[in-house]
Order: C-alpha cells, then sequence, then structure tokens
C-alpha cells in the first residue's frame, strides 16, 4: 500500500515537473519571438528613417487601397445580392407582416405558404402543374442550348480556322445577327413558319403550306441554323478563342493522320470545354427567361416564362375564384406574388451555376487572355 502511494506520488510530481518544463519552454519562446518583433520594428523605424518617411507612406498607402478595394466590393456586391434578399424576405412574410411599419427585412410571423400559393398560381393552365411546367421549360431550354451550342462551335470553328468565299461578310452578318433585336423579326418569322413550305413541295403534295407553329420545330430549326436567340454572340466568343490556339496543336494532328473532322472532335474540341460550357450556361439561361420566342413559337407547351408574366393576373382570378365576384388582392399581396414566382423561377438557374461555376470562371479568364 505504501508502494502504491509512493509510485502516486511520485507520478503527480513528475506531472507537475513536465507542466513546470512546458510552461518555462512557452515563456522561453515567447521572449525570444518578442524580442525578435521588436528587433524587425526597430529595423522598419530605421529603414523608414533612411528612405526620408517613404516606407511608411507606401505601407500606409498600400492598405488604404485594400481598404477601399474591400469596400467597393462589398458594396457591388450589395447592390447585386440586396434584391435578391428583399424577395426572400417577402417570401417568407404573412400579409400582416407586409403592412406592419415595425417590420422591416425580417418577418415577425415566418412562412411557406406563399410559396404553395405562387405554384399554383404559376400553372400554366388549370390542367398543369408547377412541376409539370418546371420539367418542360428544364427540357425546352435543354434542347434549345445543346442545338445552339452545337451548331455555333461548328461554325465557329470555321470563322477561325477555314477560308471560303465571302467569309467576311458572312461574318459581317453574324455581327448583324448580335446588334439586330429579334423584335423587329417577329412577324416575318410568324408568316414564314406559319405558311412553311419548301420548294413548293408541301403546297403540291397537301394543297397548302405546313403550319409549324404549333410545335418545337420552328424553334429548333432556327437554333440549329445559327439564328436563335443570341446564336451571333456565341458564334463570335467560339471564334475568337479558336484563333486563340496555336495553330501547331493542328499541324501536329495532320502530320499523325488526323483529318479535319478528327482533329476538331479529338484535338479541339476538348481544349474548348470551358468555353462550350460558358455558352451553353448563356444559352439556357436566356431560353429559360425568354418570352419572346416562347410566345411566339411555344404558347402550347407549360413554360414557366409565360406564367411568370401572368401571375398578377392569375393571383385576381384566384381571388375571385376564393372569395367571389368583387374580391380583389392587396398590392402588397401582388408584389409579395411576384417576388415569390421570380425566386421560384429563377431558383433552378443559381443551382446550375453553383454546379458550373467553376467551367463558367475558367472560361472567362481564357476568353480574356486570348481574346
Amino acid at each position: 500500500m505504501n508502494k502504491n502511494a509512493a509510485n502516486a506520488a511520485n507520478l503527480i510530481v513528475s506531472e507537475e515537473a513536465a507542466k513546470r518544463g512546458t510552461s518555462e519552454r512557452h515563456a522561453i519562446l515567447s521572449n525570444k519571438k518578442y524580442k525578435k518583433e521588436r528587433q524587425s520594428f526597430k529595423q522598419l523605424i530605421e529603414r523608414n528613417r533612411a528612405s526620408g518617411g517613404y516606407l511608411f507612406k507606401k505601407n500606409a498607402g498600400h492598405v488604404i487601397f485594400v481598404f477601399l478595394r474591400a469596400l467597393l466590393l462589398f458594396g457591388l456586391c450589395f447592390l447585386i445580392l440586396q434584391p435578391l434578399l428583399n424577395k426572400v424576405s417577402l417570401s417568407l412574410m404573412t400579409e400582416s407582416d407586409l403592412f406592419d411599419s415595425t417590420v422591416v427585412n425580417i418577418p415577425r410571423n415566418f412562412t411557406t405558404d406563399n410559396y404553395t400559393l405562387a405554384a399554383d398560381l404559376l400553372r400554366a393552365n388549370y390542367h398543369a402543374t408547377f412541376w409539370n411546367a418546371l420539367f418542360w421549360t428544364f427540357v425546352m431550354s435543354l434542347a434549345v442550348a445543346l442545338c445552339q451550342v452545337a451548331s455555333c462551335t461548328v461554325v465557329g470553328y470555321g470563322f477561325a480556322r477555314f477560308k471560303f468565299p465571302l467569309k467576311r461578310f458572312w461574318f459581317i452578318c453574324v455581327m448583324v445577327l448580335i446588334l439586330v433585336p429579334p423584335q423587329t423579326i417577329m412577324s416575318s418569322l410568324y408568316l414564314h413558319f406559319a405558311l412553311f413550305d419548301v420548294f413548293g413541295i408541301f403546297n403540291a403534295l397537301t394543297g397548302q403550306p405546313y403550319n409549324m407553329l404549333q410545335s418545337p420545330a420552328p424553334y429548333l430549326l432556327m437554333s440549329l441554323t445559327c439564328m436563335g436567340l443570341k446564336n451571333g454572340l456565341y458564334i463570335y466568343m467560339l471564334r475568337q478563342y479558336f484563333r486563340g490556339v496555336p495553330k501547331e496543336l493542328e499541324e501536329a494532328a495532320y502530320v499523325d493522320g488526323c483529318g479535319r473532322f478528327k482533329t476538331f472532335y479529338r484535338i479541339m474540341l476538348p481544349d474548348a470545354k470551358a468555353m462550350i460550357v460558358s455558352c451553353f450556361l448563356f444559352s439556357f439561361v436566356w431560353q429559360w427567361t425568354d418570352g419572346i420566342y416562347t410566345n411566339l413559337f411555344l404558347r402550347n407547351m407549360h413554360l414557366l416564362s409565360s406564367s411568370v408574366d401572368s401571375i398578377q393576373e392569375s393571383l385576381r382570378s384566384w381571388f375571385l375564384s376564393e372569395y367571389g365576384l368583387g374580391a380583389r388582392p392587396s398590392s402588397g399581396l401582388q408584389e409579395q406574388m411576384v417576388a415569390t414566382g421570380m425566386l421560384m423561377f429563377i431558383a433552378p438557374l443559381l443551382i446550375l451555376y453553383l454546379v458550373a461555376q467553376k467551367g463558367f470562371v475558367e472560361s472567362l479568364s481564357q476568353s480574356g487572355i486570348k481574346m
């Protein structure tokens, strides 16, 4: 028993000695660090005195520049995010919070019923659901984006690498396609596809032209022929990128026995993956939010872009059906439904950007160097 007590006492003494030794080592290290910092500070003062105060002025200017840059970036980010945060705040409020002067940004009564009502209002018609409209919007945007990227990649590579008759004239046409708004050619597009015919074949076989306006075929044909929404911009971006790729890569592929198509498929396409992702994101987002070609060609499809424009009218119709003749929603509730519907409309785009942001940022950096 005495032996065990002695061992325990020795163990306690050794632990205390170890703690004491550790604290002494820390004190020595901190003392050395303090002396080193003090010595470096003295050297800095001597260097500043030797430079006539220039060193301190330079460091102070750098600190002020960093602070102002951070303040500017914070202000820009706040300007961009503030409308989105405001919509999030509105979508989580009850109607009583909208007219409460003490409620500014943080709701007093949190609710998610607004999203349920907005989903019901965003239906393209009473035979569809919000998820049905979301599905068809995604399918149509994906199909159009793939068609546009495929056609514009080939055309952009052709403008960058090949010589053909009237090349400058056709590239000027591409620039005109960027500058001319689609509203100016809506009437001609409507008549062209409403009375569609190829060398009089449909008129000879059926006695009348073929009406293509009740299907997505016209828009897909325009996308495949580089006449879709913003196709001129994608051609320009890809053409500028391919012009920056060294020609020695293609020449080496030709020496190894690759033809033009195989060189394009095996050498150029993998290298342009980041730029293609960027063009795909632009195309997908613009098609998702487009209301011009959607109303012109895709009226019979359940798409969200056509539903967001009429969400206030849908809210008034819902009020009449729920509360009877003469019932009207308040202006605050209408603004709240618009904010909630816009959040539900752009949420898939935010998710898509978060998934593909690496390729998008990489394409911007590469285009900035090579363009």
